[in-house]
């Protein structure tokens, strides 16, 4: 595959996670060569080969749990009856996840969302902080690496990365933006989603999710009240309990 550059760049532009795999030793007889590549997604499209067969078909499921998981995988194969070969030879390969950025969107550029901004700087998150009040950009000040949207409620099943790498931090101005962002988010595939509220709000949209939209699992999958209970109701001190709390999501602890 002589053009593997250019497809990771375009997959990258796409902010679509793949898995690069590359045969990195050969001993004895194999139907690839050192530096053979392949790209792999997480629906099991490839591009370029490593041979063929059933050694390539393994390599692909390992593909996906390297994406899924975010590991860098090294893998030594022998080529014998398992896989259908003869040829007795043996093959070491690595394949390494790309474009595995975690997306974080905050919705709501109050104190709140731009104290988050703050405190997350220089962490793995990618930041979008979005707020749909016109010109609201010009009243607020934020880190020149967050990325500030003012699009639609309207657009955001199309612009969001939803994803596993996805996480939501919903507290905007408006309690009813608050639920649609909510159920939005619900119906997409995300590793987070929090939402600031007192219980009466969780109550309620966990009401509004089962008996109006047949959500069974009503608000139970989402953090409300969101944040680590740390102590503290400033602006800036619920700020640092929601990032722990998405940090701590992130590093699985």
């Amino acid at each position: 595959m002589n053009n593997w550059i250019e497809l990771l760049q375009e997959f990258k532009n796409k902010k679509k996670p793949v898995a690069l795999v590359t045969v990195t030793k050969i001993l004895g007889s194999a139907p690839c060569r050192i530096g053979s590549r392949m790209i792999v997604t997480p629906q099991k499209d490839f591009f370029g080969t490593i041979g063929g067969g059933k050694l390539e078909f393994q390599v692909i499921d390992e593909a996906v749990r390297s994406i899924r998981e975010n590991k860098i995988l090294e893998c030594s194969y022998t080529l014998g009856p398992e896989f259908e070969q003869c040829c007795g030879g043996k093959v070491e390969l690595i394949i390494e996840p790309m474009n595995q950025s975690q997306e974080l969107y905050i919705f709501g550029a109050g104190h709140i969302g731009t104290a988050i901004c703050q405190v997350l700087k220089d962490t793995p998150f990618s930041i979008t902080l979005l707020d749909t009040r016109e010109n609201w950009k010009e009243t607020i000040e934020i880190d020149s690496a967050v990325n500030y949207s003012d699009t639609p409620f309207d657009l955001y099943k199309q612009t969001v990365n939803w994803g596993p790498n996805c996480y939501v931090v919903i507290l905007t101005h408006d309690h009813k933006l608050d639920f649609e962002i909510t159920a939005l988010a619900l119906h997409e595939q995300t590793k987070y989603i929090g939402l600031i509220g007192s219980k009466t709000k969780k109550n309620k949209f966990n009401n509004m999710l089962i008996n109006e939209l047949n959500f069974k699992a009503g608000i139970s999958p989402v953090h409300c009240p969101i944040g680590l209970d740390l102590g503290g109701n400033s602006p800036k001190e619920i700020a640092i309990s929601i990032a722990s709390e998405l940090l701590k999501a992130y590093y699985e602890k």
